[in-house]
């Protein structure tokens, strides 16, 4: 369990509203993330707990109807043409809000890694980039060749992993002819000049030695 707010947030409450929200191979997926987050997490020396919170988290809004996803985000801020033709990329936007809404998620890095699992975002944080690449290289994606490479790519190097995904949603989305948002590639090219390094990550595992693991 984990405290949020006052109130004991548990991982059955979040698993019984995703039951209801999502069909069965969505909610495979979902615990996939979860899983690959953790593991993740654990080898790169990150929270384990925020990074399965967020794995559990990511696709809370994925079922949702596309003018119930612009509505929502348009309460928050002004919409990308993009964005409205393609109302499903913010899903993960709208995720994020869920979590803090409907389950009281205050933790910032959590709620970034759910805002930023579809899209990515230049600068993001290590643990942003662990839900990043969770979210693309669970095993319930498949096993073509390049998702084989990136899934042990994943646990060698962050960053270029992190590109690979980008790489792999950008032919994607070119080999049928859709719309692609920027961030996408300014993600790409953020880590291609700036990956992360050892010492990103130590300054994440100190911060993280300094708080209670895990806490909302």
């Amino acid at each position: 369990m984990t405290r949020v707010s006052g109130a004991q947030l548990q991982r059955e409450e979040v698993l019984a509203w995703l039951q209801r929200q999502v069909p069965p191979p969505r909610l495979r997926h979902i615990l996939g993330v979860e899983a690959m987050a953790r593991q993740l997490a654990a080898h790169y020396g990150l929270d384990e707990q925020k990074a399965a919170w967020a794995g559990l988290m990511h696709d809370l809004a994925k079922s949702f109807p596309p003018e119930q996803l612009l509505q929502r985000v348009a309460q928050e801020r002004e919409l990308d043409e993009i964005e409205r033709a393609e109302p499903h990329i913010l899903h993960a936007e709208v995720g994020s809000l869920l979590a803090r809404e409907q389950f009281q998620v205050q933790d910032a890095e959590i709620l970034a890694a759910i805002a930023n699992h579809t899209l990515g975002r230049p600068g993001m944080d290590p643990l942003s980039c662990v839900v990043f690449v969770a979210d693309a290289l669970e095993p319930n994606r498949g096993s073509s060749p390049e998702l084989e490479r990136l899934r042990q790519m994943a646990f060698v190097d962050l960053s270029k992993t992190v590109v690979g995904v980008c790489d792999l949603s950008l032919k994607f989305l070119l080999d049928r002819n859709q719309v692609i948002h920027p961030r996408t590639l300014m993600t790409r090219n953020h880590f291609l000049l700036h990956p992360l390094d050892r010492k990103d990550l130590e300054e994440v595992m100190f911060q993280g030695n300094s708080v209670v693991s895990g806490g909302f």
